[in-house]
């Protein structure tokens, strides 16, 4: 039984009025305009936290794509991540406890389980807790954090302004995909993003708001940050127009394969991690223990190799290594597990930051490694290690997040090499179908699951809903009068099914709707009610055509709360004898259940 809460809610989303597509559109646009500046704000405080931290200077100028210069603190730039662990721990902990971890899991809890609301506050301190983490050395991305503050920013408005539910979650997404758009100059994937992983539906009146707002964001974006890549590529193509070869691609389909195995461990390694920590109480001495391994790793790699590598979000060994710049396969494979233990031991220990970057990390340095090998091994024309990284990244991408248009879209955005989207497309198949064997979760959907929020992993049309009511209706249905003694209808035959509906009539007028199945026959067939069908008929049902589509009758029955729509042929004013059948709530369940019977695995 619904509890009272949750009937407010119902009746407060029936009750909500719809935003025409112009206003709703003119609201998406202004959510573009934030998504673009937030994610310029927020780069910059990324970049004045990173400076203070490694060099001790004031400055909101930071290029990530550029390694790190050495810190004049020597050794002590470990304590620096163990001091931003206790600020974020202090953010997450008094203000928003769904601050913590890469934030698109919480956006998409939003949308599934709250009607697309979440609290103000959590922009501000996502954004503040983010750039402590990434700023000190924290081993994760800035894309997660903006997706969370653009997706909060679209629910206020939608808080603010009364509108219906889909409408809300519509501009979460629309905040979320202007987030991205505008953080990797990505607007095709922004949508493409907004679309695979936030958007329970996708057509015109929920594509456009979202469209509007990527681009919007990206065109912000452009003009603050510059329209280049987010990757700068060598000057000559790593594959151009020439047409790749088919051991190249088998090459690459073995990749997809590999990069799929990455991903698994990837997708089990945080929550594992996360679990381990948890053991600790003290979420301060928790998150404090975990940012002195990373900090204590990224030193030792400095001392190693002469760069931090894996702090922050990790783009200079990504734009290095795709420049050719970084070939070694011992040192790329050492980097991959690297990026994977301090990413696993950042989010798990309480940090705050997104897993996109370190899945292109991770995937660039795979890649990377595989080419390296195959190099030494058989070198191919039109392979080298930087083509190898493109594929593992977006096979990474794809193959952890479940968003595999996303990865091929957005990775040919970042580089704009186009002659490498075919092996993408192959590899990143190749490495969700692996990731799907060896885990049916992703890397997002994963905790919701241990929570009990289940979010689906495909996106079906329910067929049913554009099939006719006189397709979906049962047509075997009696027509009685109001007056009808209750005791007499009891005791003639049931006529085959366990459920017989009746529709009750009061001359020529519908007066109501009755459901009697075998088990109240049997219970009332030898006791004396001395009522009518009239008595006991119910009253909230509504009227639909024969030729209505069957979402507008559902649709209609939802708004007026009928148990049962009575189905008439197409007339005017409908009377007795236009009566054709019934659809109640069960013909919708057995609808439904019909319409993914196509999909169903055995």
């Amino acid at each position: 039984m619904p509890t009272k809460a949750t009937t407010n809610e119902t009746d407060s989303a029936a009750s909500a009025a719809q935003l025409d597509l112009a206003r709703l559109s003119l609201l998406a646009i202004s959510i573009g305009v934030v998504g673009g500046v937030g994610a310029v704000v927020f780069r910059g405080l990324i970049a004045l936290v990173h400076n203070l931290s490694f060099s001790g200077t004031v400055s909101v100028v930071y290029d990530a794509n550029i390694f790190t210069p050495p810190s004049p603190w020597g050794a002590a730039i470990i304590l620096m991540p163990i001091i931003g662990s206790i600020v974020v721990t202090l953010l997450v902990t008094k203000f928003a406890p769904e601050a913590k971890g890469h934030g698109v899991p919480e956006v998409m809890d939003a949308i599934y389980y709250n009607q697309g609301k979440i609290r103000a506050v959590v922009a501000a301190i996502k954004s503040l807790a983010s750039a402590i983490c990434i700023g000190t050395g924290g081993s994760v991305g800035r894309e997660g954090p903006i997706v969370q503050i653009g997706a909060t920013f679209g629910s206020t408005v939608g808080q603010i302004f009364r509108m219906a539910p889909w409408q809300r979650i519509t501009l979460v997404a629309a905040g979320a995909g202007a987030g991205i758009a505008a953080t990797f100059n990505t607007p095709i994937g922004g949508v493409m993003f907004a679309i695979e992983l936030m958007m329970p539906e996708v057509s015109v009146r929920t594509f456009l708001p979202v469209a509007l707002a990527t681009g919007t964001a990206t065109f912000i974006g452009n003009i603050v940050l510059g329209p280049q890549p987010a990757f700068a590529m060598p000057e000559q193509a790593l594959i151009g127009d020439h047409p790749v070869s088919l051991t190249a691609l088998l090459l690459f389909a073995l990749l997809g394969i590999v990069v799929g195995v990455g991903a698994t461990v990837f997708v089990r390694a945080i929550p594992f991690t996360e679990d381990q920590f948890d053991r600790i109480k003290n979420p301060y001495l928790r998150h404090a223990i975990g940012m002195t391994l990373v900090g204590a790793l990224f030193y030792v790699l400095f001392r190693l190799f002469g760069h931090y590598y894996v702090e922050g979000v990790g783009y200079a060994t990504v734009q290095s290594l795709l420049l050719g710049n970084l070939t070694s396969l011992s040192v790329l494979a050492l980097l991959s597990l690297c990026k994977l233990i301090a990413t696993s031991v950042t989010i798990g220990s309480g940090g705050s930051g997104g897993i996109f970057s370190p899945s292109l990390y991770i995937g660039a340095t795979l890649g990377g490694a595989f080419g390296a090998l195959v190099n030494a091994i058989y070198p191919v024309a039109g392979t080298t290690p930087g083509t190898f990284a493109i594929v593992g990244m977006a096979a990474m991408v794809g193959g952890g997040t479940g968003a595999v248009m996303t990865a091929v879209t957005m990775i040919f955005e970042m580089t704009r090499d186009y002659g490498i989207v075919m092996p993408m497309i192959l590899a990143v198949a190749l490495s969700v179908g692996v990731r799907r064997v060896l885990s049916r979760e992703n890397i997002y959907t994963i905790k919701l699951v241990e929570r009990g929020h289940f979010i689906p992993k495909a996106m079906h049309a329910n067929m049913f809903l554009v099939r006719h009511a006189k397709d979906v209706m049962d047509a075997d249905v009696l027509v009685l009068p109001a007056s009808t003694d209750f005791d007499a209808f009891l005791k003639q035959p049931e006529h085959k099914g366990a459920l017989k509906h009746v529709v009750v009539i009061d001359g020529d007028r519908i007066a109501g709707v009755l459901r009697v199945n075998t088990g109240l026959r049997r219970g009332l067939e030898t006791a004396y009610t001395g009522v009518t069908l009239g008595d006991v008929a119910q009253k909230n049902f509504t009227v639909s055509h024969q030729d209505d589509i069957a979402f507008d009758v559902i649709e209609r029955m939802w708004r007026e709360n009928a148990a049962m729509a009575v189905i008439v042929s197409n007339t005017t004013v409908a009377r007795a004898v236009d009566v054709r059948g019934i659809i109640s709530k069960e013909h919708v369940a057995d609808s439904v259940a019909d319409s993914i019977r196509p999909y169903a695995t055995s």
